[in-house]
């Protein structure tokens, strides 16, 4: 899909690979909308970024994702690609998950991108078409102890994204999944379980920057591909 002048929700924009990609779609024309729990730093960055509108969202509040579709719409008329970029990690070995923190991810990275999709697919229908993105991880392809928790996440959200894409190819709506590796953003710190340490790559493994991953991205979107990844 030509990104030129596309109306684009970026949810998780108020940092690392969010950010970047917001940066980067806005650079080739597209009209951005942010979206992210930091009201204040998203209207900053609102006014930093050009062709940018900024909605401040709980992706982990139906009502908040609703308020995100319904303020895109009124303020653009459509909404042509989703972009669901919002996610937590969880570090733990198995026999230490913790219940509560593992039903939290799995609303946020599982749940909320699903909400999203049903909120945008009736409108992406009515327009002629749409292109849905989620950002998974490659950890949902490998096997790393301690990221059970997160990588079963992202295997559910492959899922999900992959049927998906079969279900809604007679509606001209596109839906594609990224991987991205190890990048350089807070990521690590922000996720929850015992303190999680970027040692947890492997030898040689390289870590990304946000700018890098951000160019991936925009290079699925453009192609329209089931996957990719770094």
């Amino acid at each position: 899909m030509n990104i030129k002048d596309k109306v684009i929700i970026v949810t998780g924009a108020s940092g690392g690979i969010g950010l970047a990609l917001a940066k980067t779609l806005a650079s080739k024309g597209a009209k951005v909308v942010l979206s992210a729990r930091s009201g204040d730093l998203l209207k900053e960055l609102e006014k930093e970024i050009p062709n940018t509108y900024a909605v401040p969202t709980d992706m982990r509040k139906i009502e908040d994702i609703k308020n995100l579709v319904q303020k895109t719409k009124e303020k653009f008329g459509r909404v042509d690609i989703l972009v669901n970029n919002a996610g937590q990690g969880l570090h733990a070995p198995i026999e230490k998950i913790d219940i509560e923190n593992y039903r939290s991810i799995i609303e946020l990275n599982v749940i909320s991108p699903l909400e999203a999709m049903q909120e945008v697919i009736p409108l992406m229908k009515t327009q002629g078409g749409g292109l849905i993105l989620n950002i998974s991880s490659m950890v949902s392809k490998n096997y790393y102890p301690e990221l059970a928790a997160y990588a079963s996440t992202k295997y559910a959200l492959n899922a999900i994204s992959l049927t998906a894409r079969e279900e809604l190819k007679k509606d001209n709506i596109t839906v594609s999944v990224f991987h991205p590796k190890m990048t350089a953003t807070d990521f690590g710190k922000n996720s929850v379980g015992i303190p999680y340490s970027s040692s947890l790559g492997r030898p040689g493994m390289t870590v990304d920057s946000p700018e890098m991953v951000a160019l991936e991205i925009v290079k699925l979107i453009e192609s329209g591909e089931a996957e990719g990844h770094m």
